[in-house]
């Protein structure tokens, strides 16, 4: 059975840009509240690329990319300290703007989200989290 071969370092290049500490401050933070901290520690291996998360000193998801089809696509996957995995989603890059979309169903009822994380350069970026029912109007949920 053969293999197949491992996507480029090229491909996942835009990935290392979460590598690092990230400070979190939501827009509907009262005042004066203390940002989250965000540790992303990224590796590639083979054909997937990986971000162990730690939040505020405590354990969070593993993040995984594997590369689809198209260049600047990617499937996503969390997957829980558990070992849980939450369902994929879809990330496409476009220069700055990221776009993830996933939908969740349940019991006959699909949610659909989406979040849009905009660069500012290297160590800075705008996110918004947003759901709809329908897959066109979509409300906010968070920001920041």
């Amino acid at each position: 059975m053969g293999e197949a071969a491992p996507a480029s370092d090229a491909t996942f290049a835009p990935l290392w840009l979460y590598q690092g500490t990230w400070h979190v401050t939501r827009s509907n933070f009262a005042p004066g509240t203390k940002p989250e901290e965000l540790v992303n520690r990224c590796a590639l291996v083979g054909r997937y690329f990986t971000c162990q998360q730690t939040i505020n000193g405590k354990q969070g998801n593993l993040l995984v990319f594997v590369a689809a089809e198209k260049p600047g696509h990617f499937y996503t996957q969390n997957i829980t300290p558990e070992g849980r995995a939450t369902g994929r989603a879809d990330l496409e890059i476009s220069g700055d703007h990221w776009t993830y979309t996933s939908t969740w169903d349940q019991g006959g009822k699909t949610t659909y989200y989406r979040i849009t994380n905009v660069f500012t350069g290297k160590n800075k970026i705008h996110f918004e989290q947003e759901e709809s029912s329908d897959g066109k109007d979509y409300k906010v949920t968070g920001s920041g």
